[in-house]
């Protein structure tokens, strides 16, 4: 089949990404929204690339017909591309002034559900690489998205501060956060570490003053007065599954629980993926109660309550709410 000609998809005035462990492009996606363009994208998973192709060139496709159908661009493990190929490969033209590099290292190795092998895992010592290609491509700005346990756990806290001293000393400023989905208005328990790092003579143009690399907590981080606390702050249905209320309770912002999602008014067979979900068969669909959580796997969602945080991949289950069933892949 011939392709249609499509259109460059560069936008005039964007500023330019590199990124790394794209993925399904979820990351890129949020930066583009904000009039970022990832100009060039890593992916060595063959599965995540074509659904990176199919979901990217059909989201972009919907805003602009004429856009350019997406791929990413190259295909190699991280630790088989070097700092000259990857800079001739997104800037043929040349290294532009200013650009950024974004990219979320795998976590398992850090995570609390895993085994813990840190910085030297199999998984874990990609952070290690992403940090050493940022020094060495020497982007305007970084973004490096992680799990929780690599900076509350104190043997991967310790990695990660060599990670930060490799970093100041290449001229970034740094600063950290653990932020939660759920105080940002998204109705899911999901707390994610995030580090960003500026070049100093930018920030310092930013800030309006001077910031040592050392210095941290300067950065003004997104924060949501309506939402700021939600899961302490408001008054949730029980997670027992024994004396959970079907009625919403004072306070809590719809928006922030499951509902909002699963009665959004839209048929199941009327949406993309709505229909499709394991036709399985368990008494535990009808035994666990709405809102019981507690155990690793058929995890019941309260229809007012927010989702626990998704960890698919681990035999993790969750449950509609008041029907029988598993979630489908559009709820999910």
């Amino acid at each position: 089949m011939t392709k249609k000609k499509l259109k460059s998809n560069k936008k005039r005035g964007a500023i330019p990404l590199l990124s790394f462990f794209t993925g399904g492009g979820f990351l890129d996606i949020g930066f583009e929204q904000e009039g970022f363009e990832a100009v060039w994208t890593n992916e060595c998973n063959a599965d995540f690339s074509a659904l990176y192709a199919h979901g990217m060139t059909a989201w972009k496709q919907s805003e602009n017909t004429d856009t350019q159908e997406r791929s990413i661009s190259n295909t190699h493990n991280i630790d088989r591309i070097f700092a000259p190929e990857i800079i001739a490969e997104a800037f043929p033209q040349g290294k532009p002034v200013f650009f950024g590099i974004i990219g979320g290292p795998p976590c398992p190795d850090f995570s609390k559900g895993g085994k813990n092998r840190g910085g030297k895992g199999i998984n874990g010592r990609f952070s290690k690489t992403y940090v050493h290609r940022i020094c060495k491509i020497k982007p305007s700005f970084f973004v490096f998205e992680n799990v929780p346990g690599l900076y509350k756990t104190k043997i991967h806290r310790e990695f990660l501060a060599r990670l930060e001293k490799s970093l100041e000393r290449c001229g970034y400023c740094l600063d950290l956060k653990i932020l939660n989905a759920l105080d940002l208005g998204v109705p899911q328990d999901r707390e994610r570490l995030i580090m960003i790092g500026i070049k100093q003579k930018y920030v310092k143009k930013v800030l309006g003053r001077s910031v040592d690399v050392s210095e941290r907590n300067w950065f003004p981080w997104p924060v949501n007065p309506k939402y700021k606390n939600a899961k302490a702050r408001f008054s949730w249905p029980s997670t027992k599954g024994t004396s959970s209320t079907l009625v919403l309770p004072d306070g809590v912002p719809q928006e922030l629980t499951v509902y909002s999602i699963f009665n959004s008014g839209n048929c199941p067979s009327q949406i993309q993926n709505g229909n499709d979900m394991f036709k399985t068969y368990s008494d535990k669909f009808s035994m666990i109660k709405e809102g019981d959580t507690r155990r690793k796997s058929f995890k019941r969602l309260h229809r007012y309550r927010f989702s626990p945080t998704a960890c698919y991949g681990h035999n993790e289950v969750h449950l509609h709410p008041w029907e029988k069933r598993r979630l489908s892949v559009r709820e999910a």
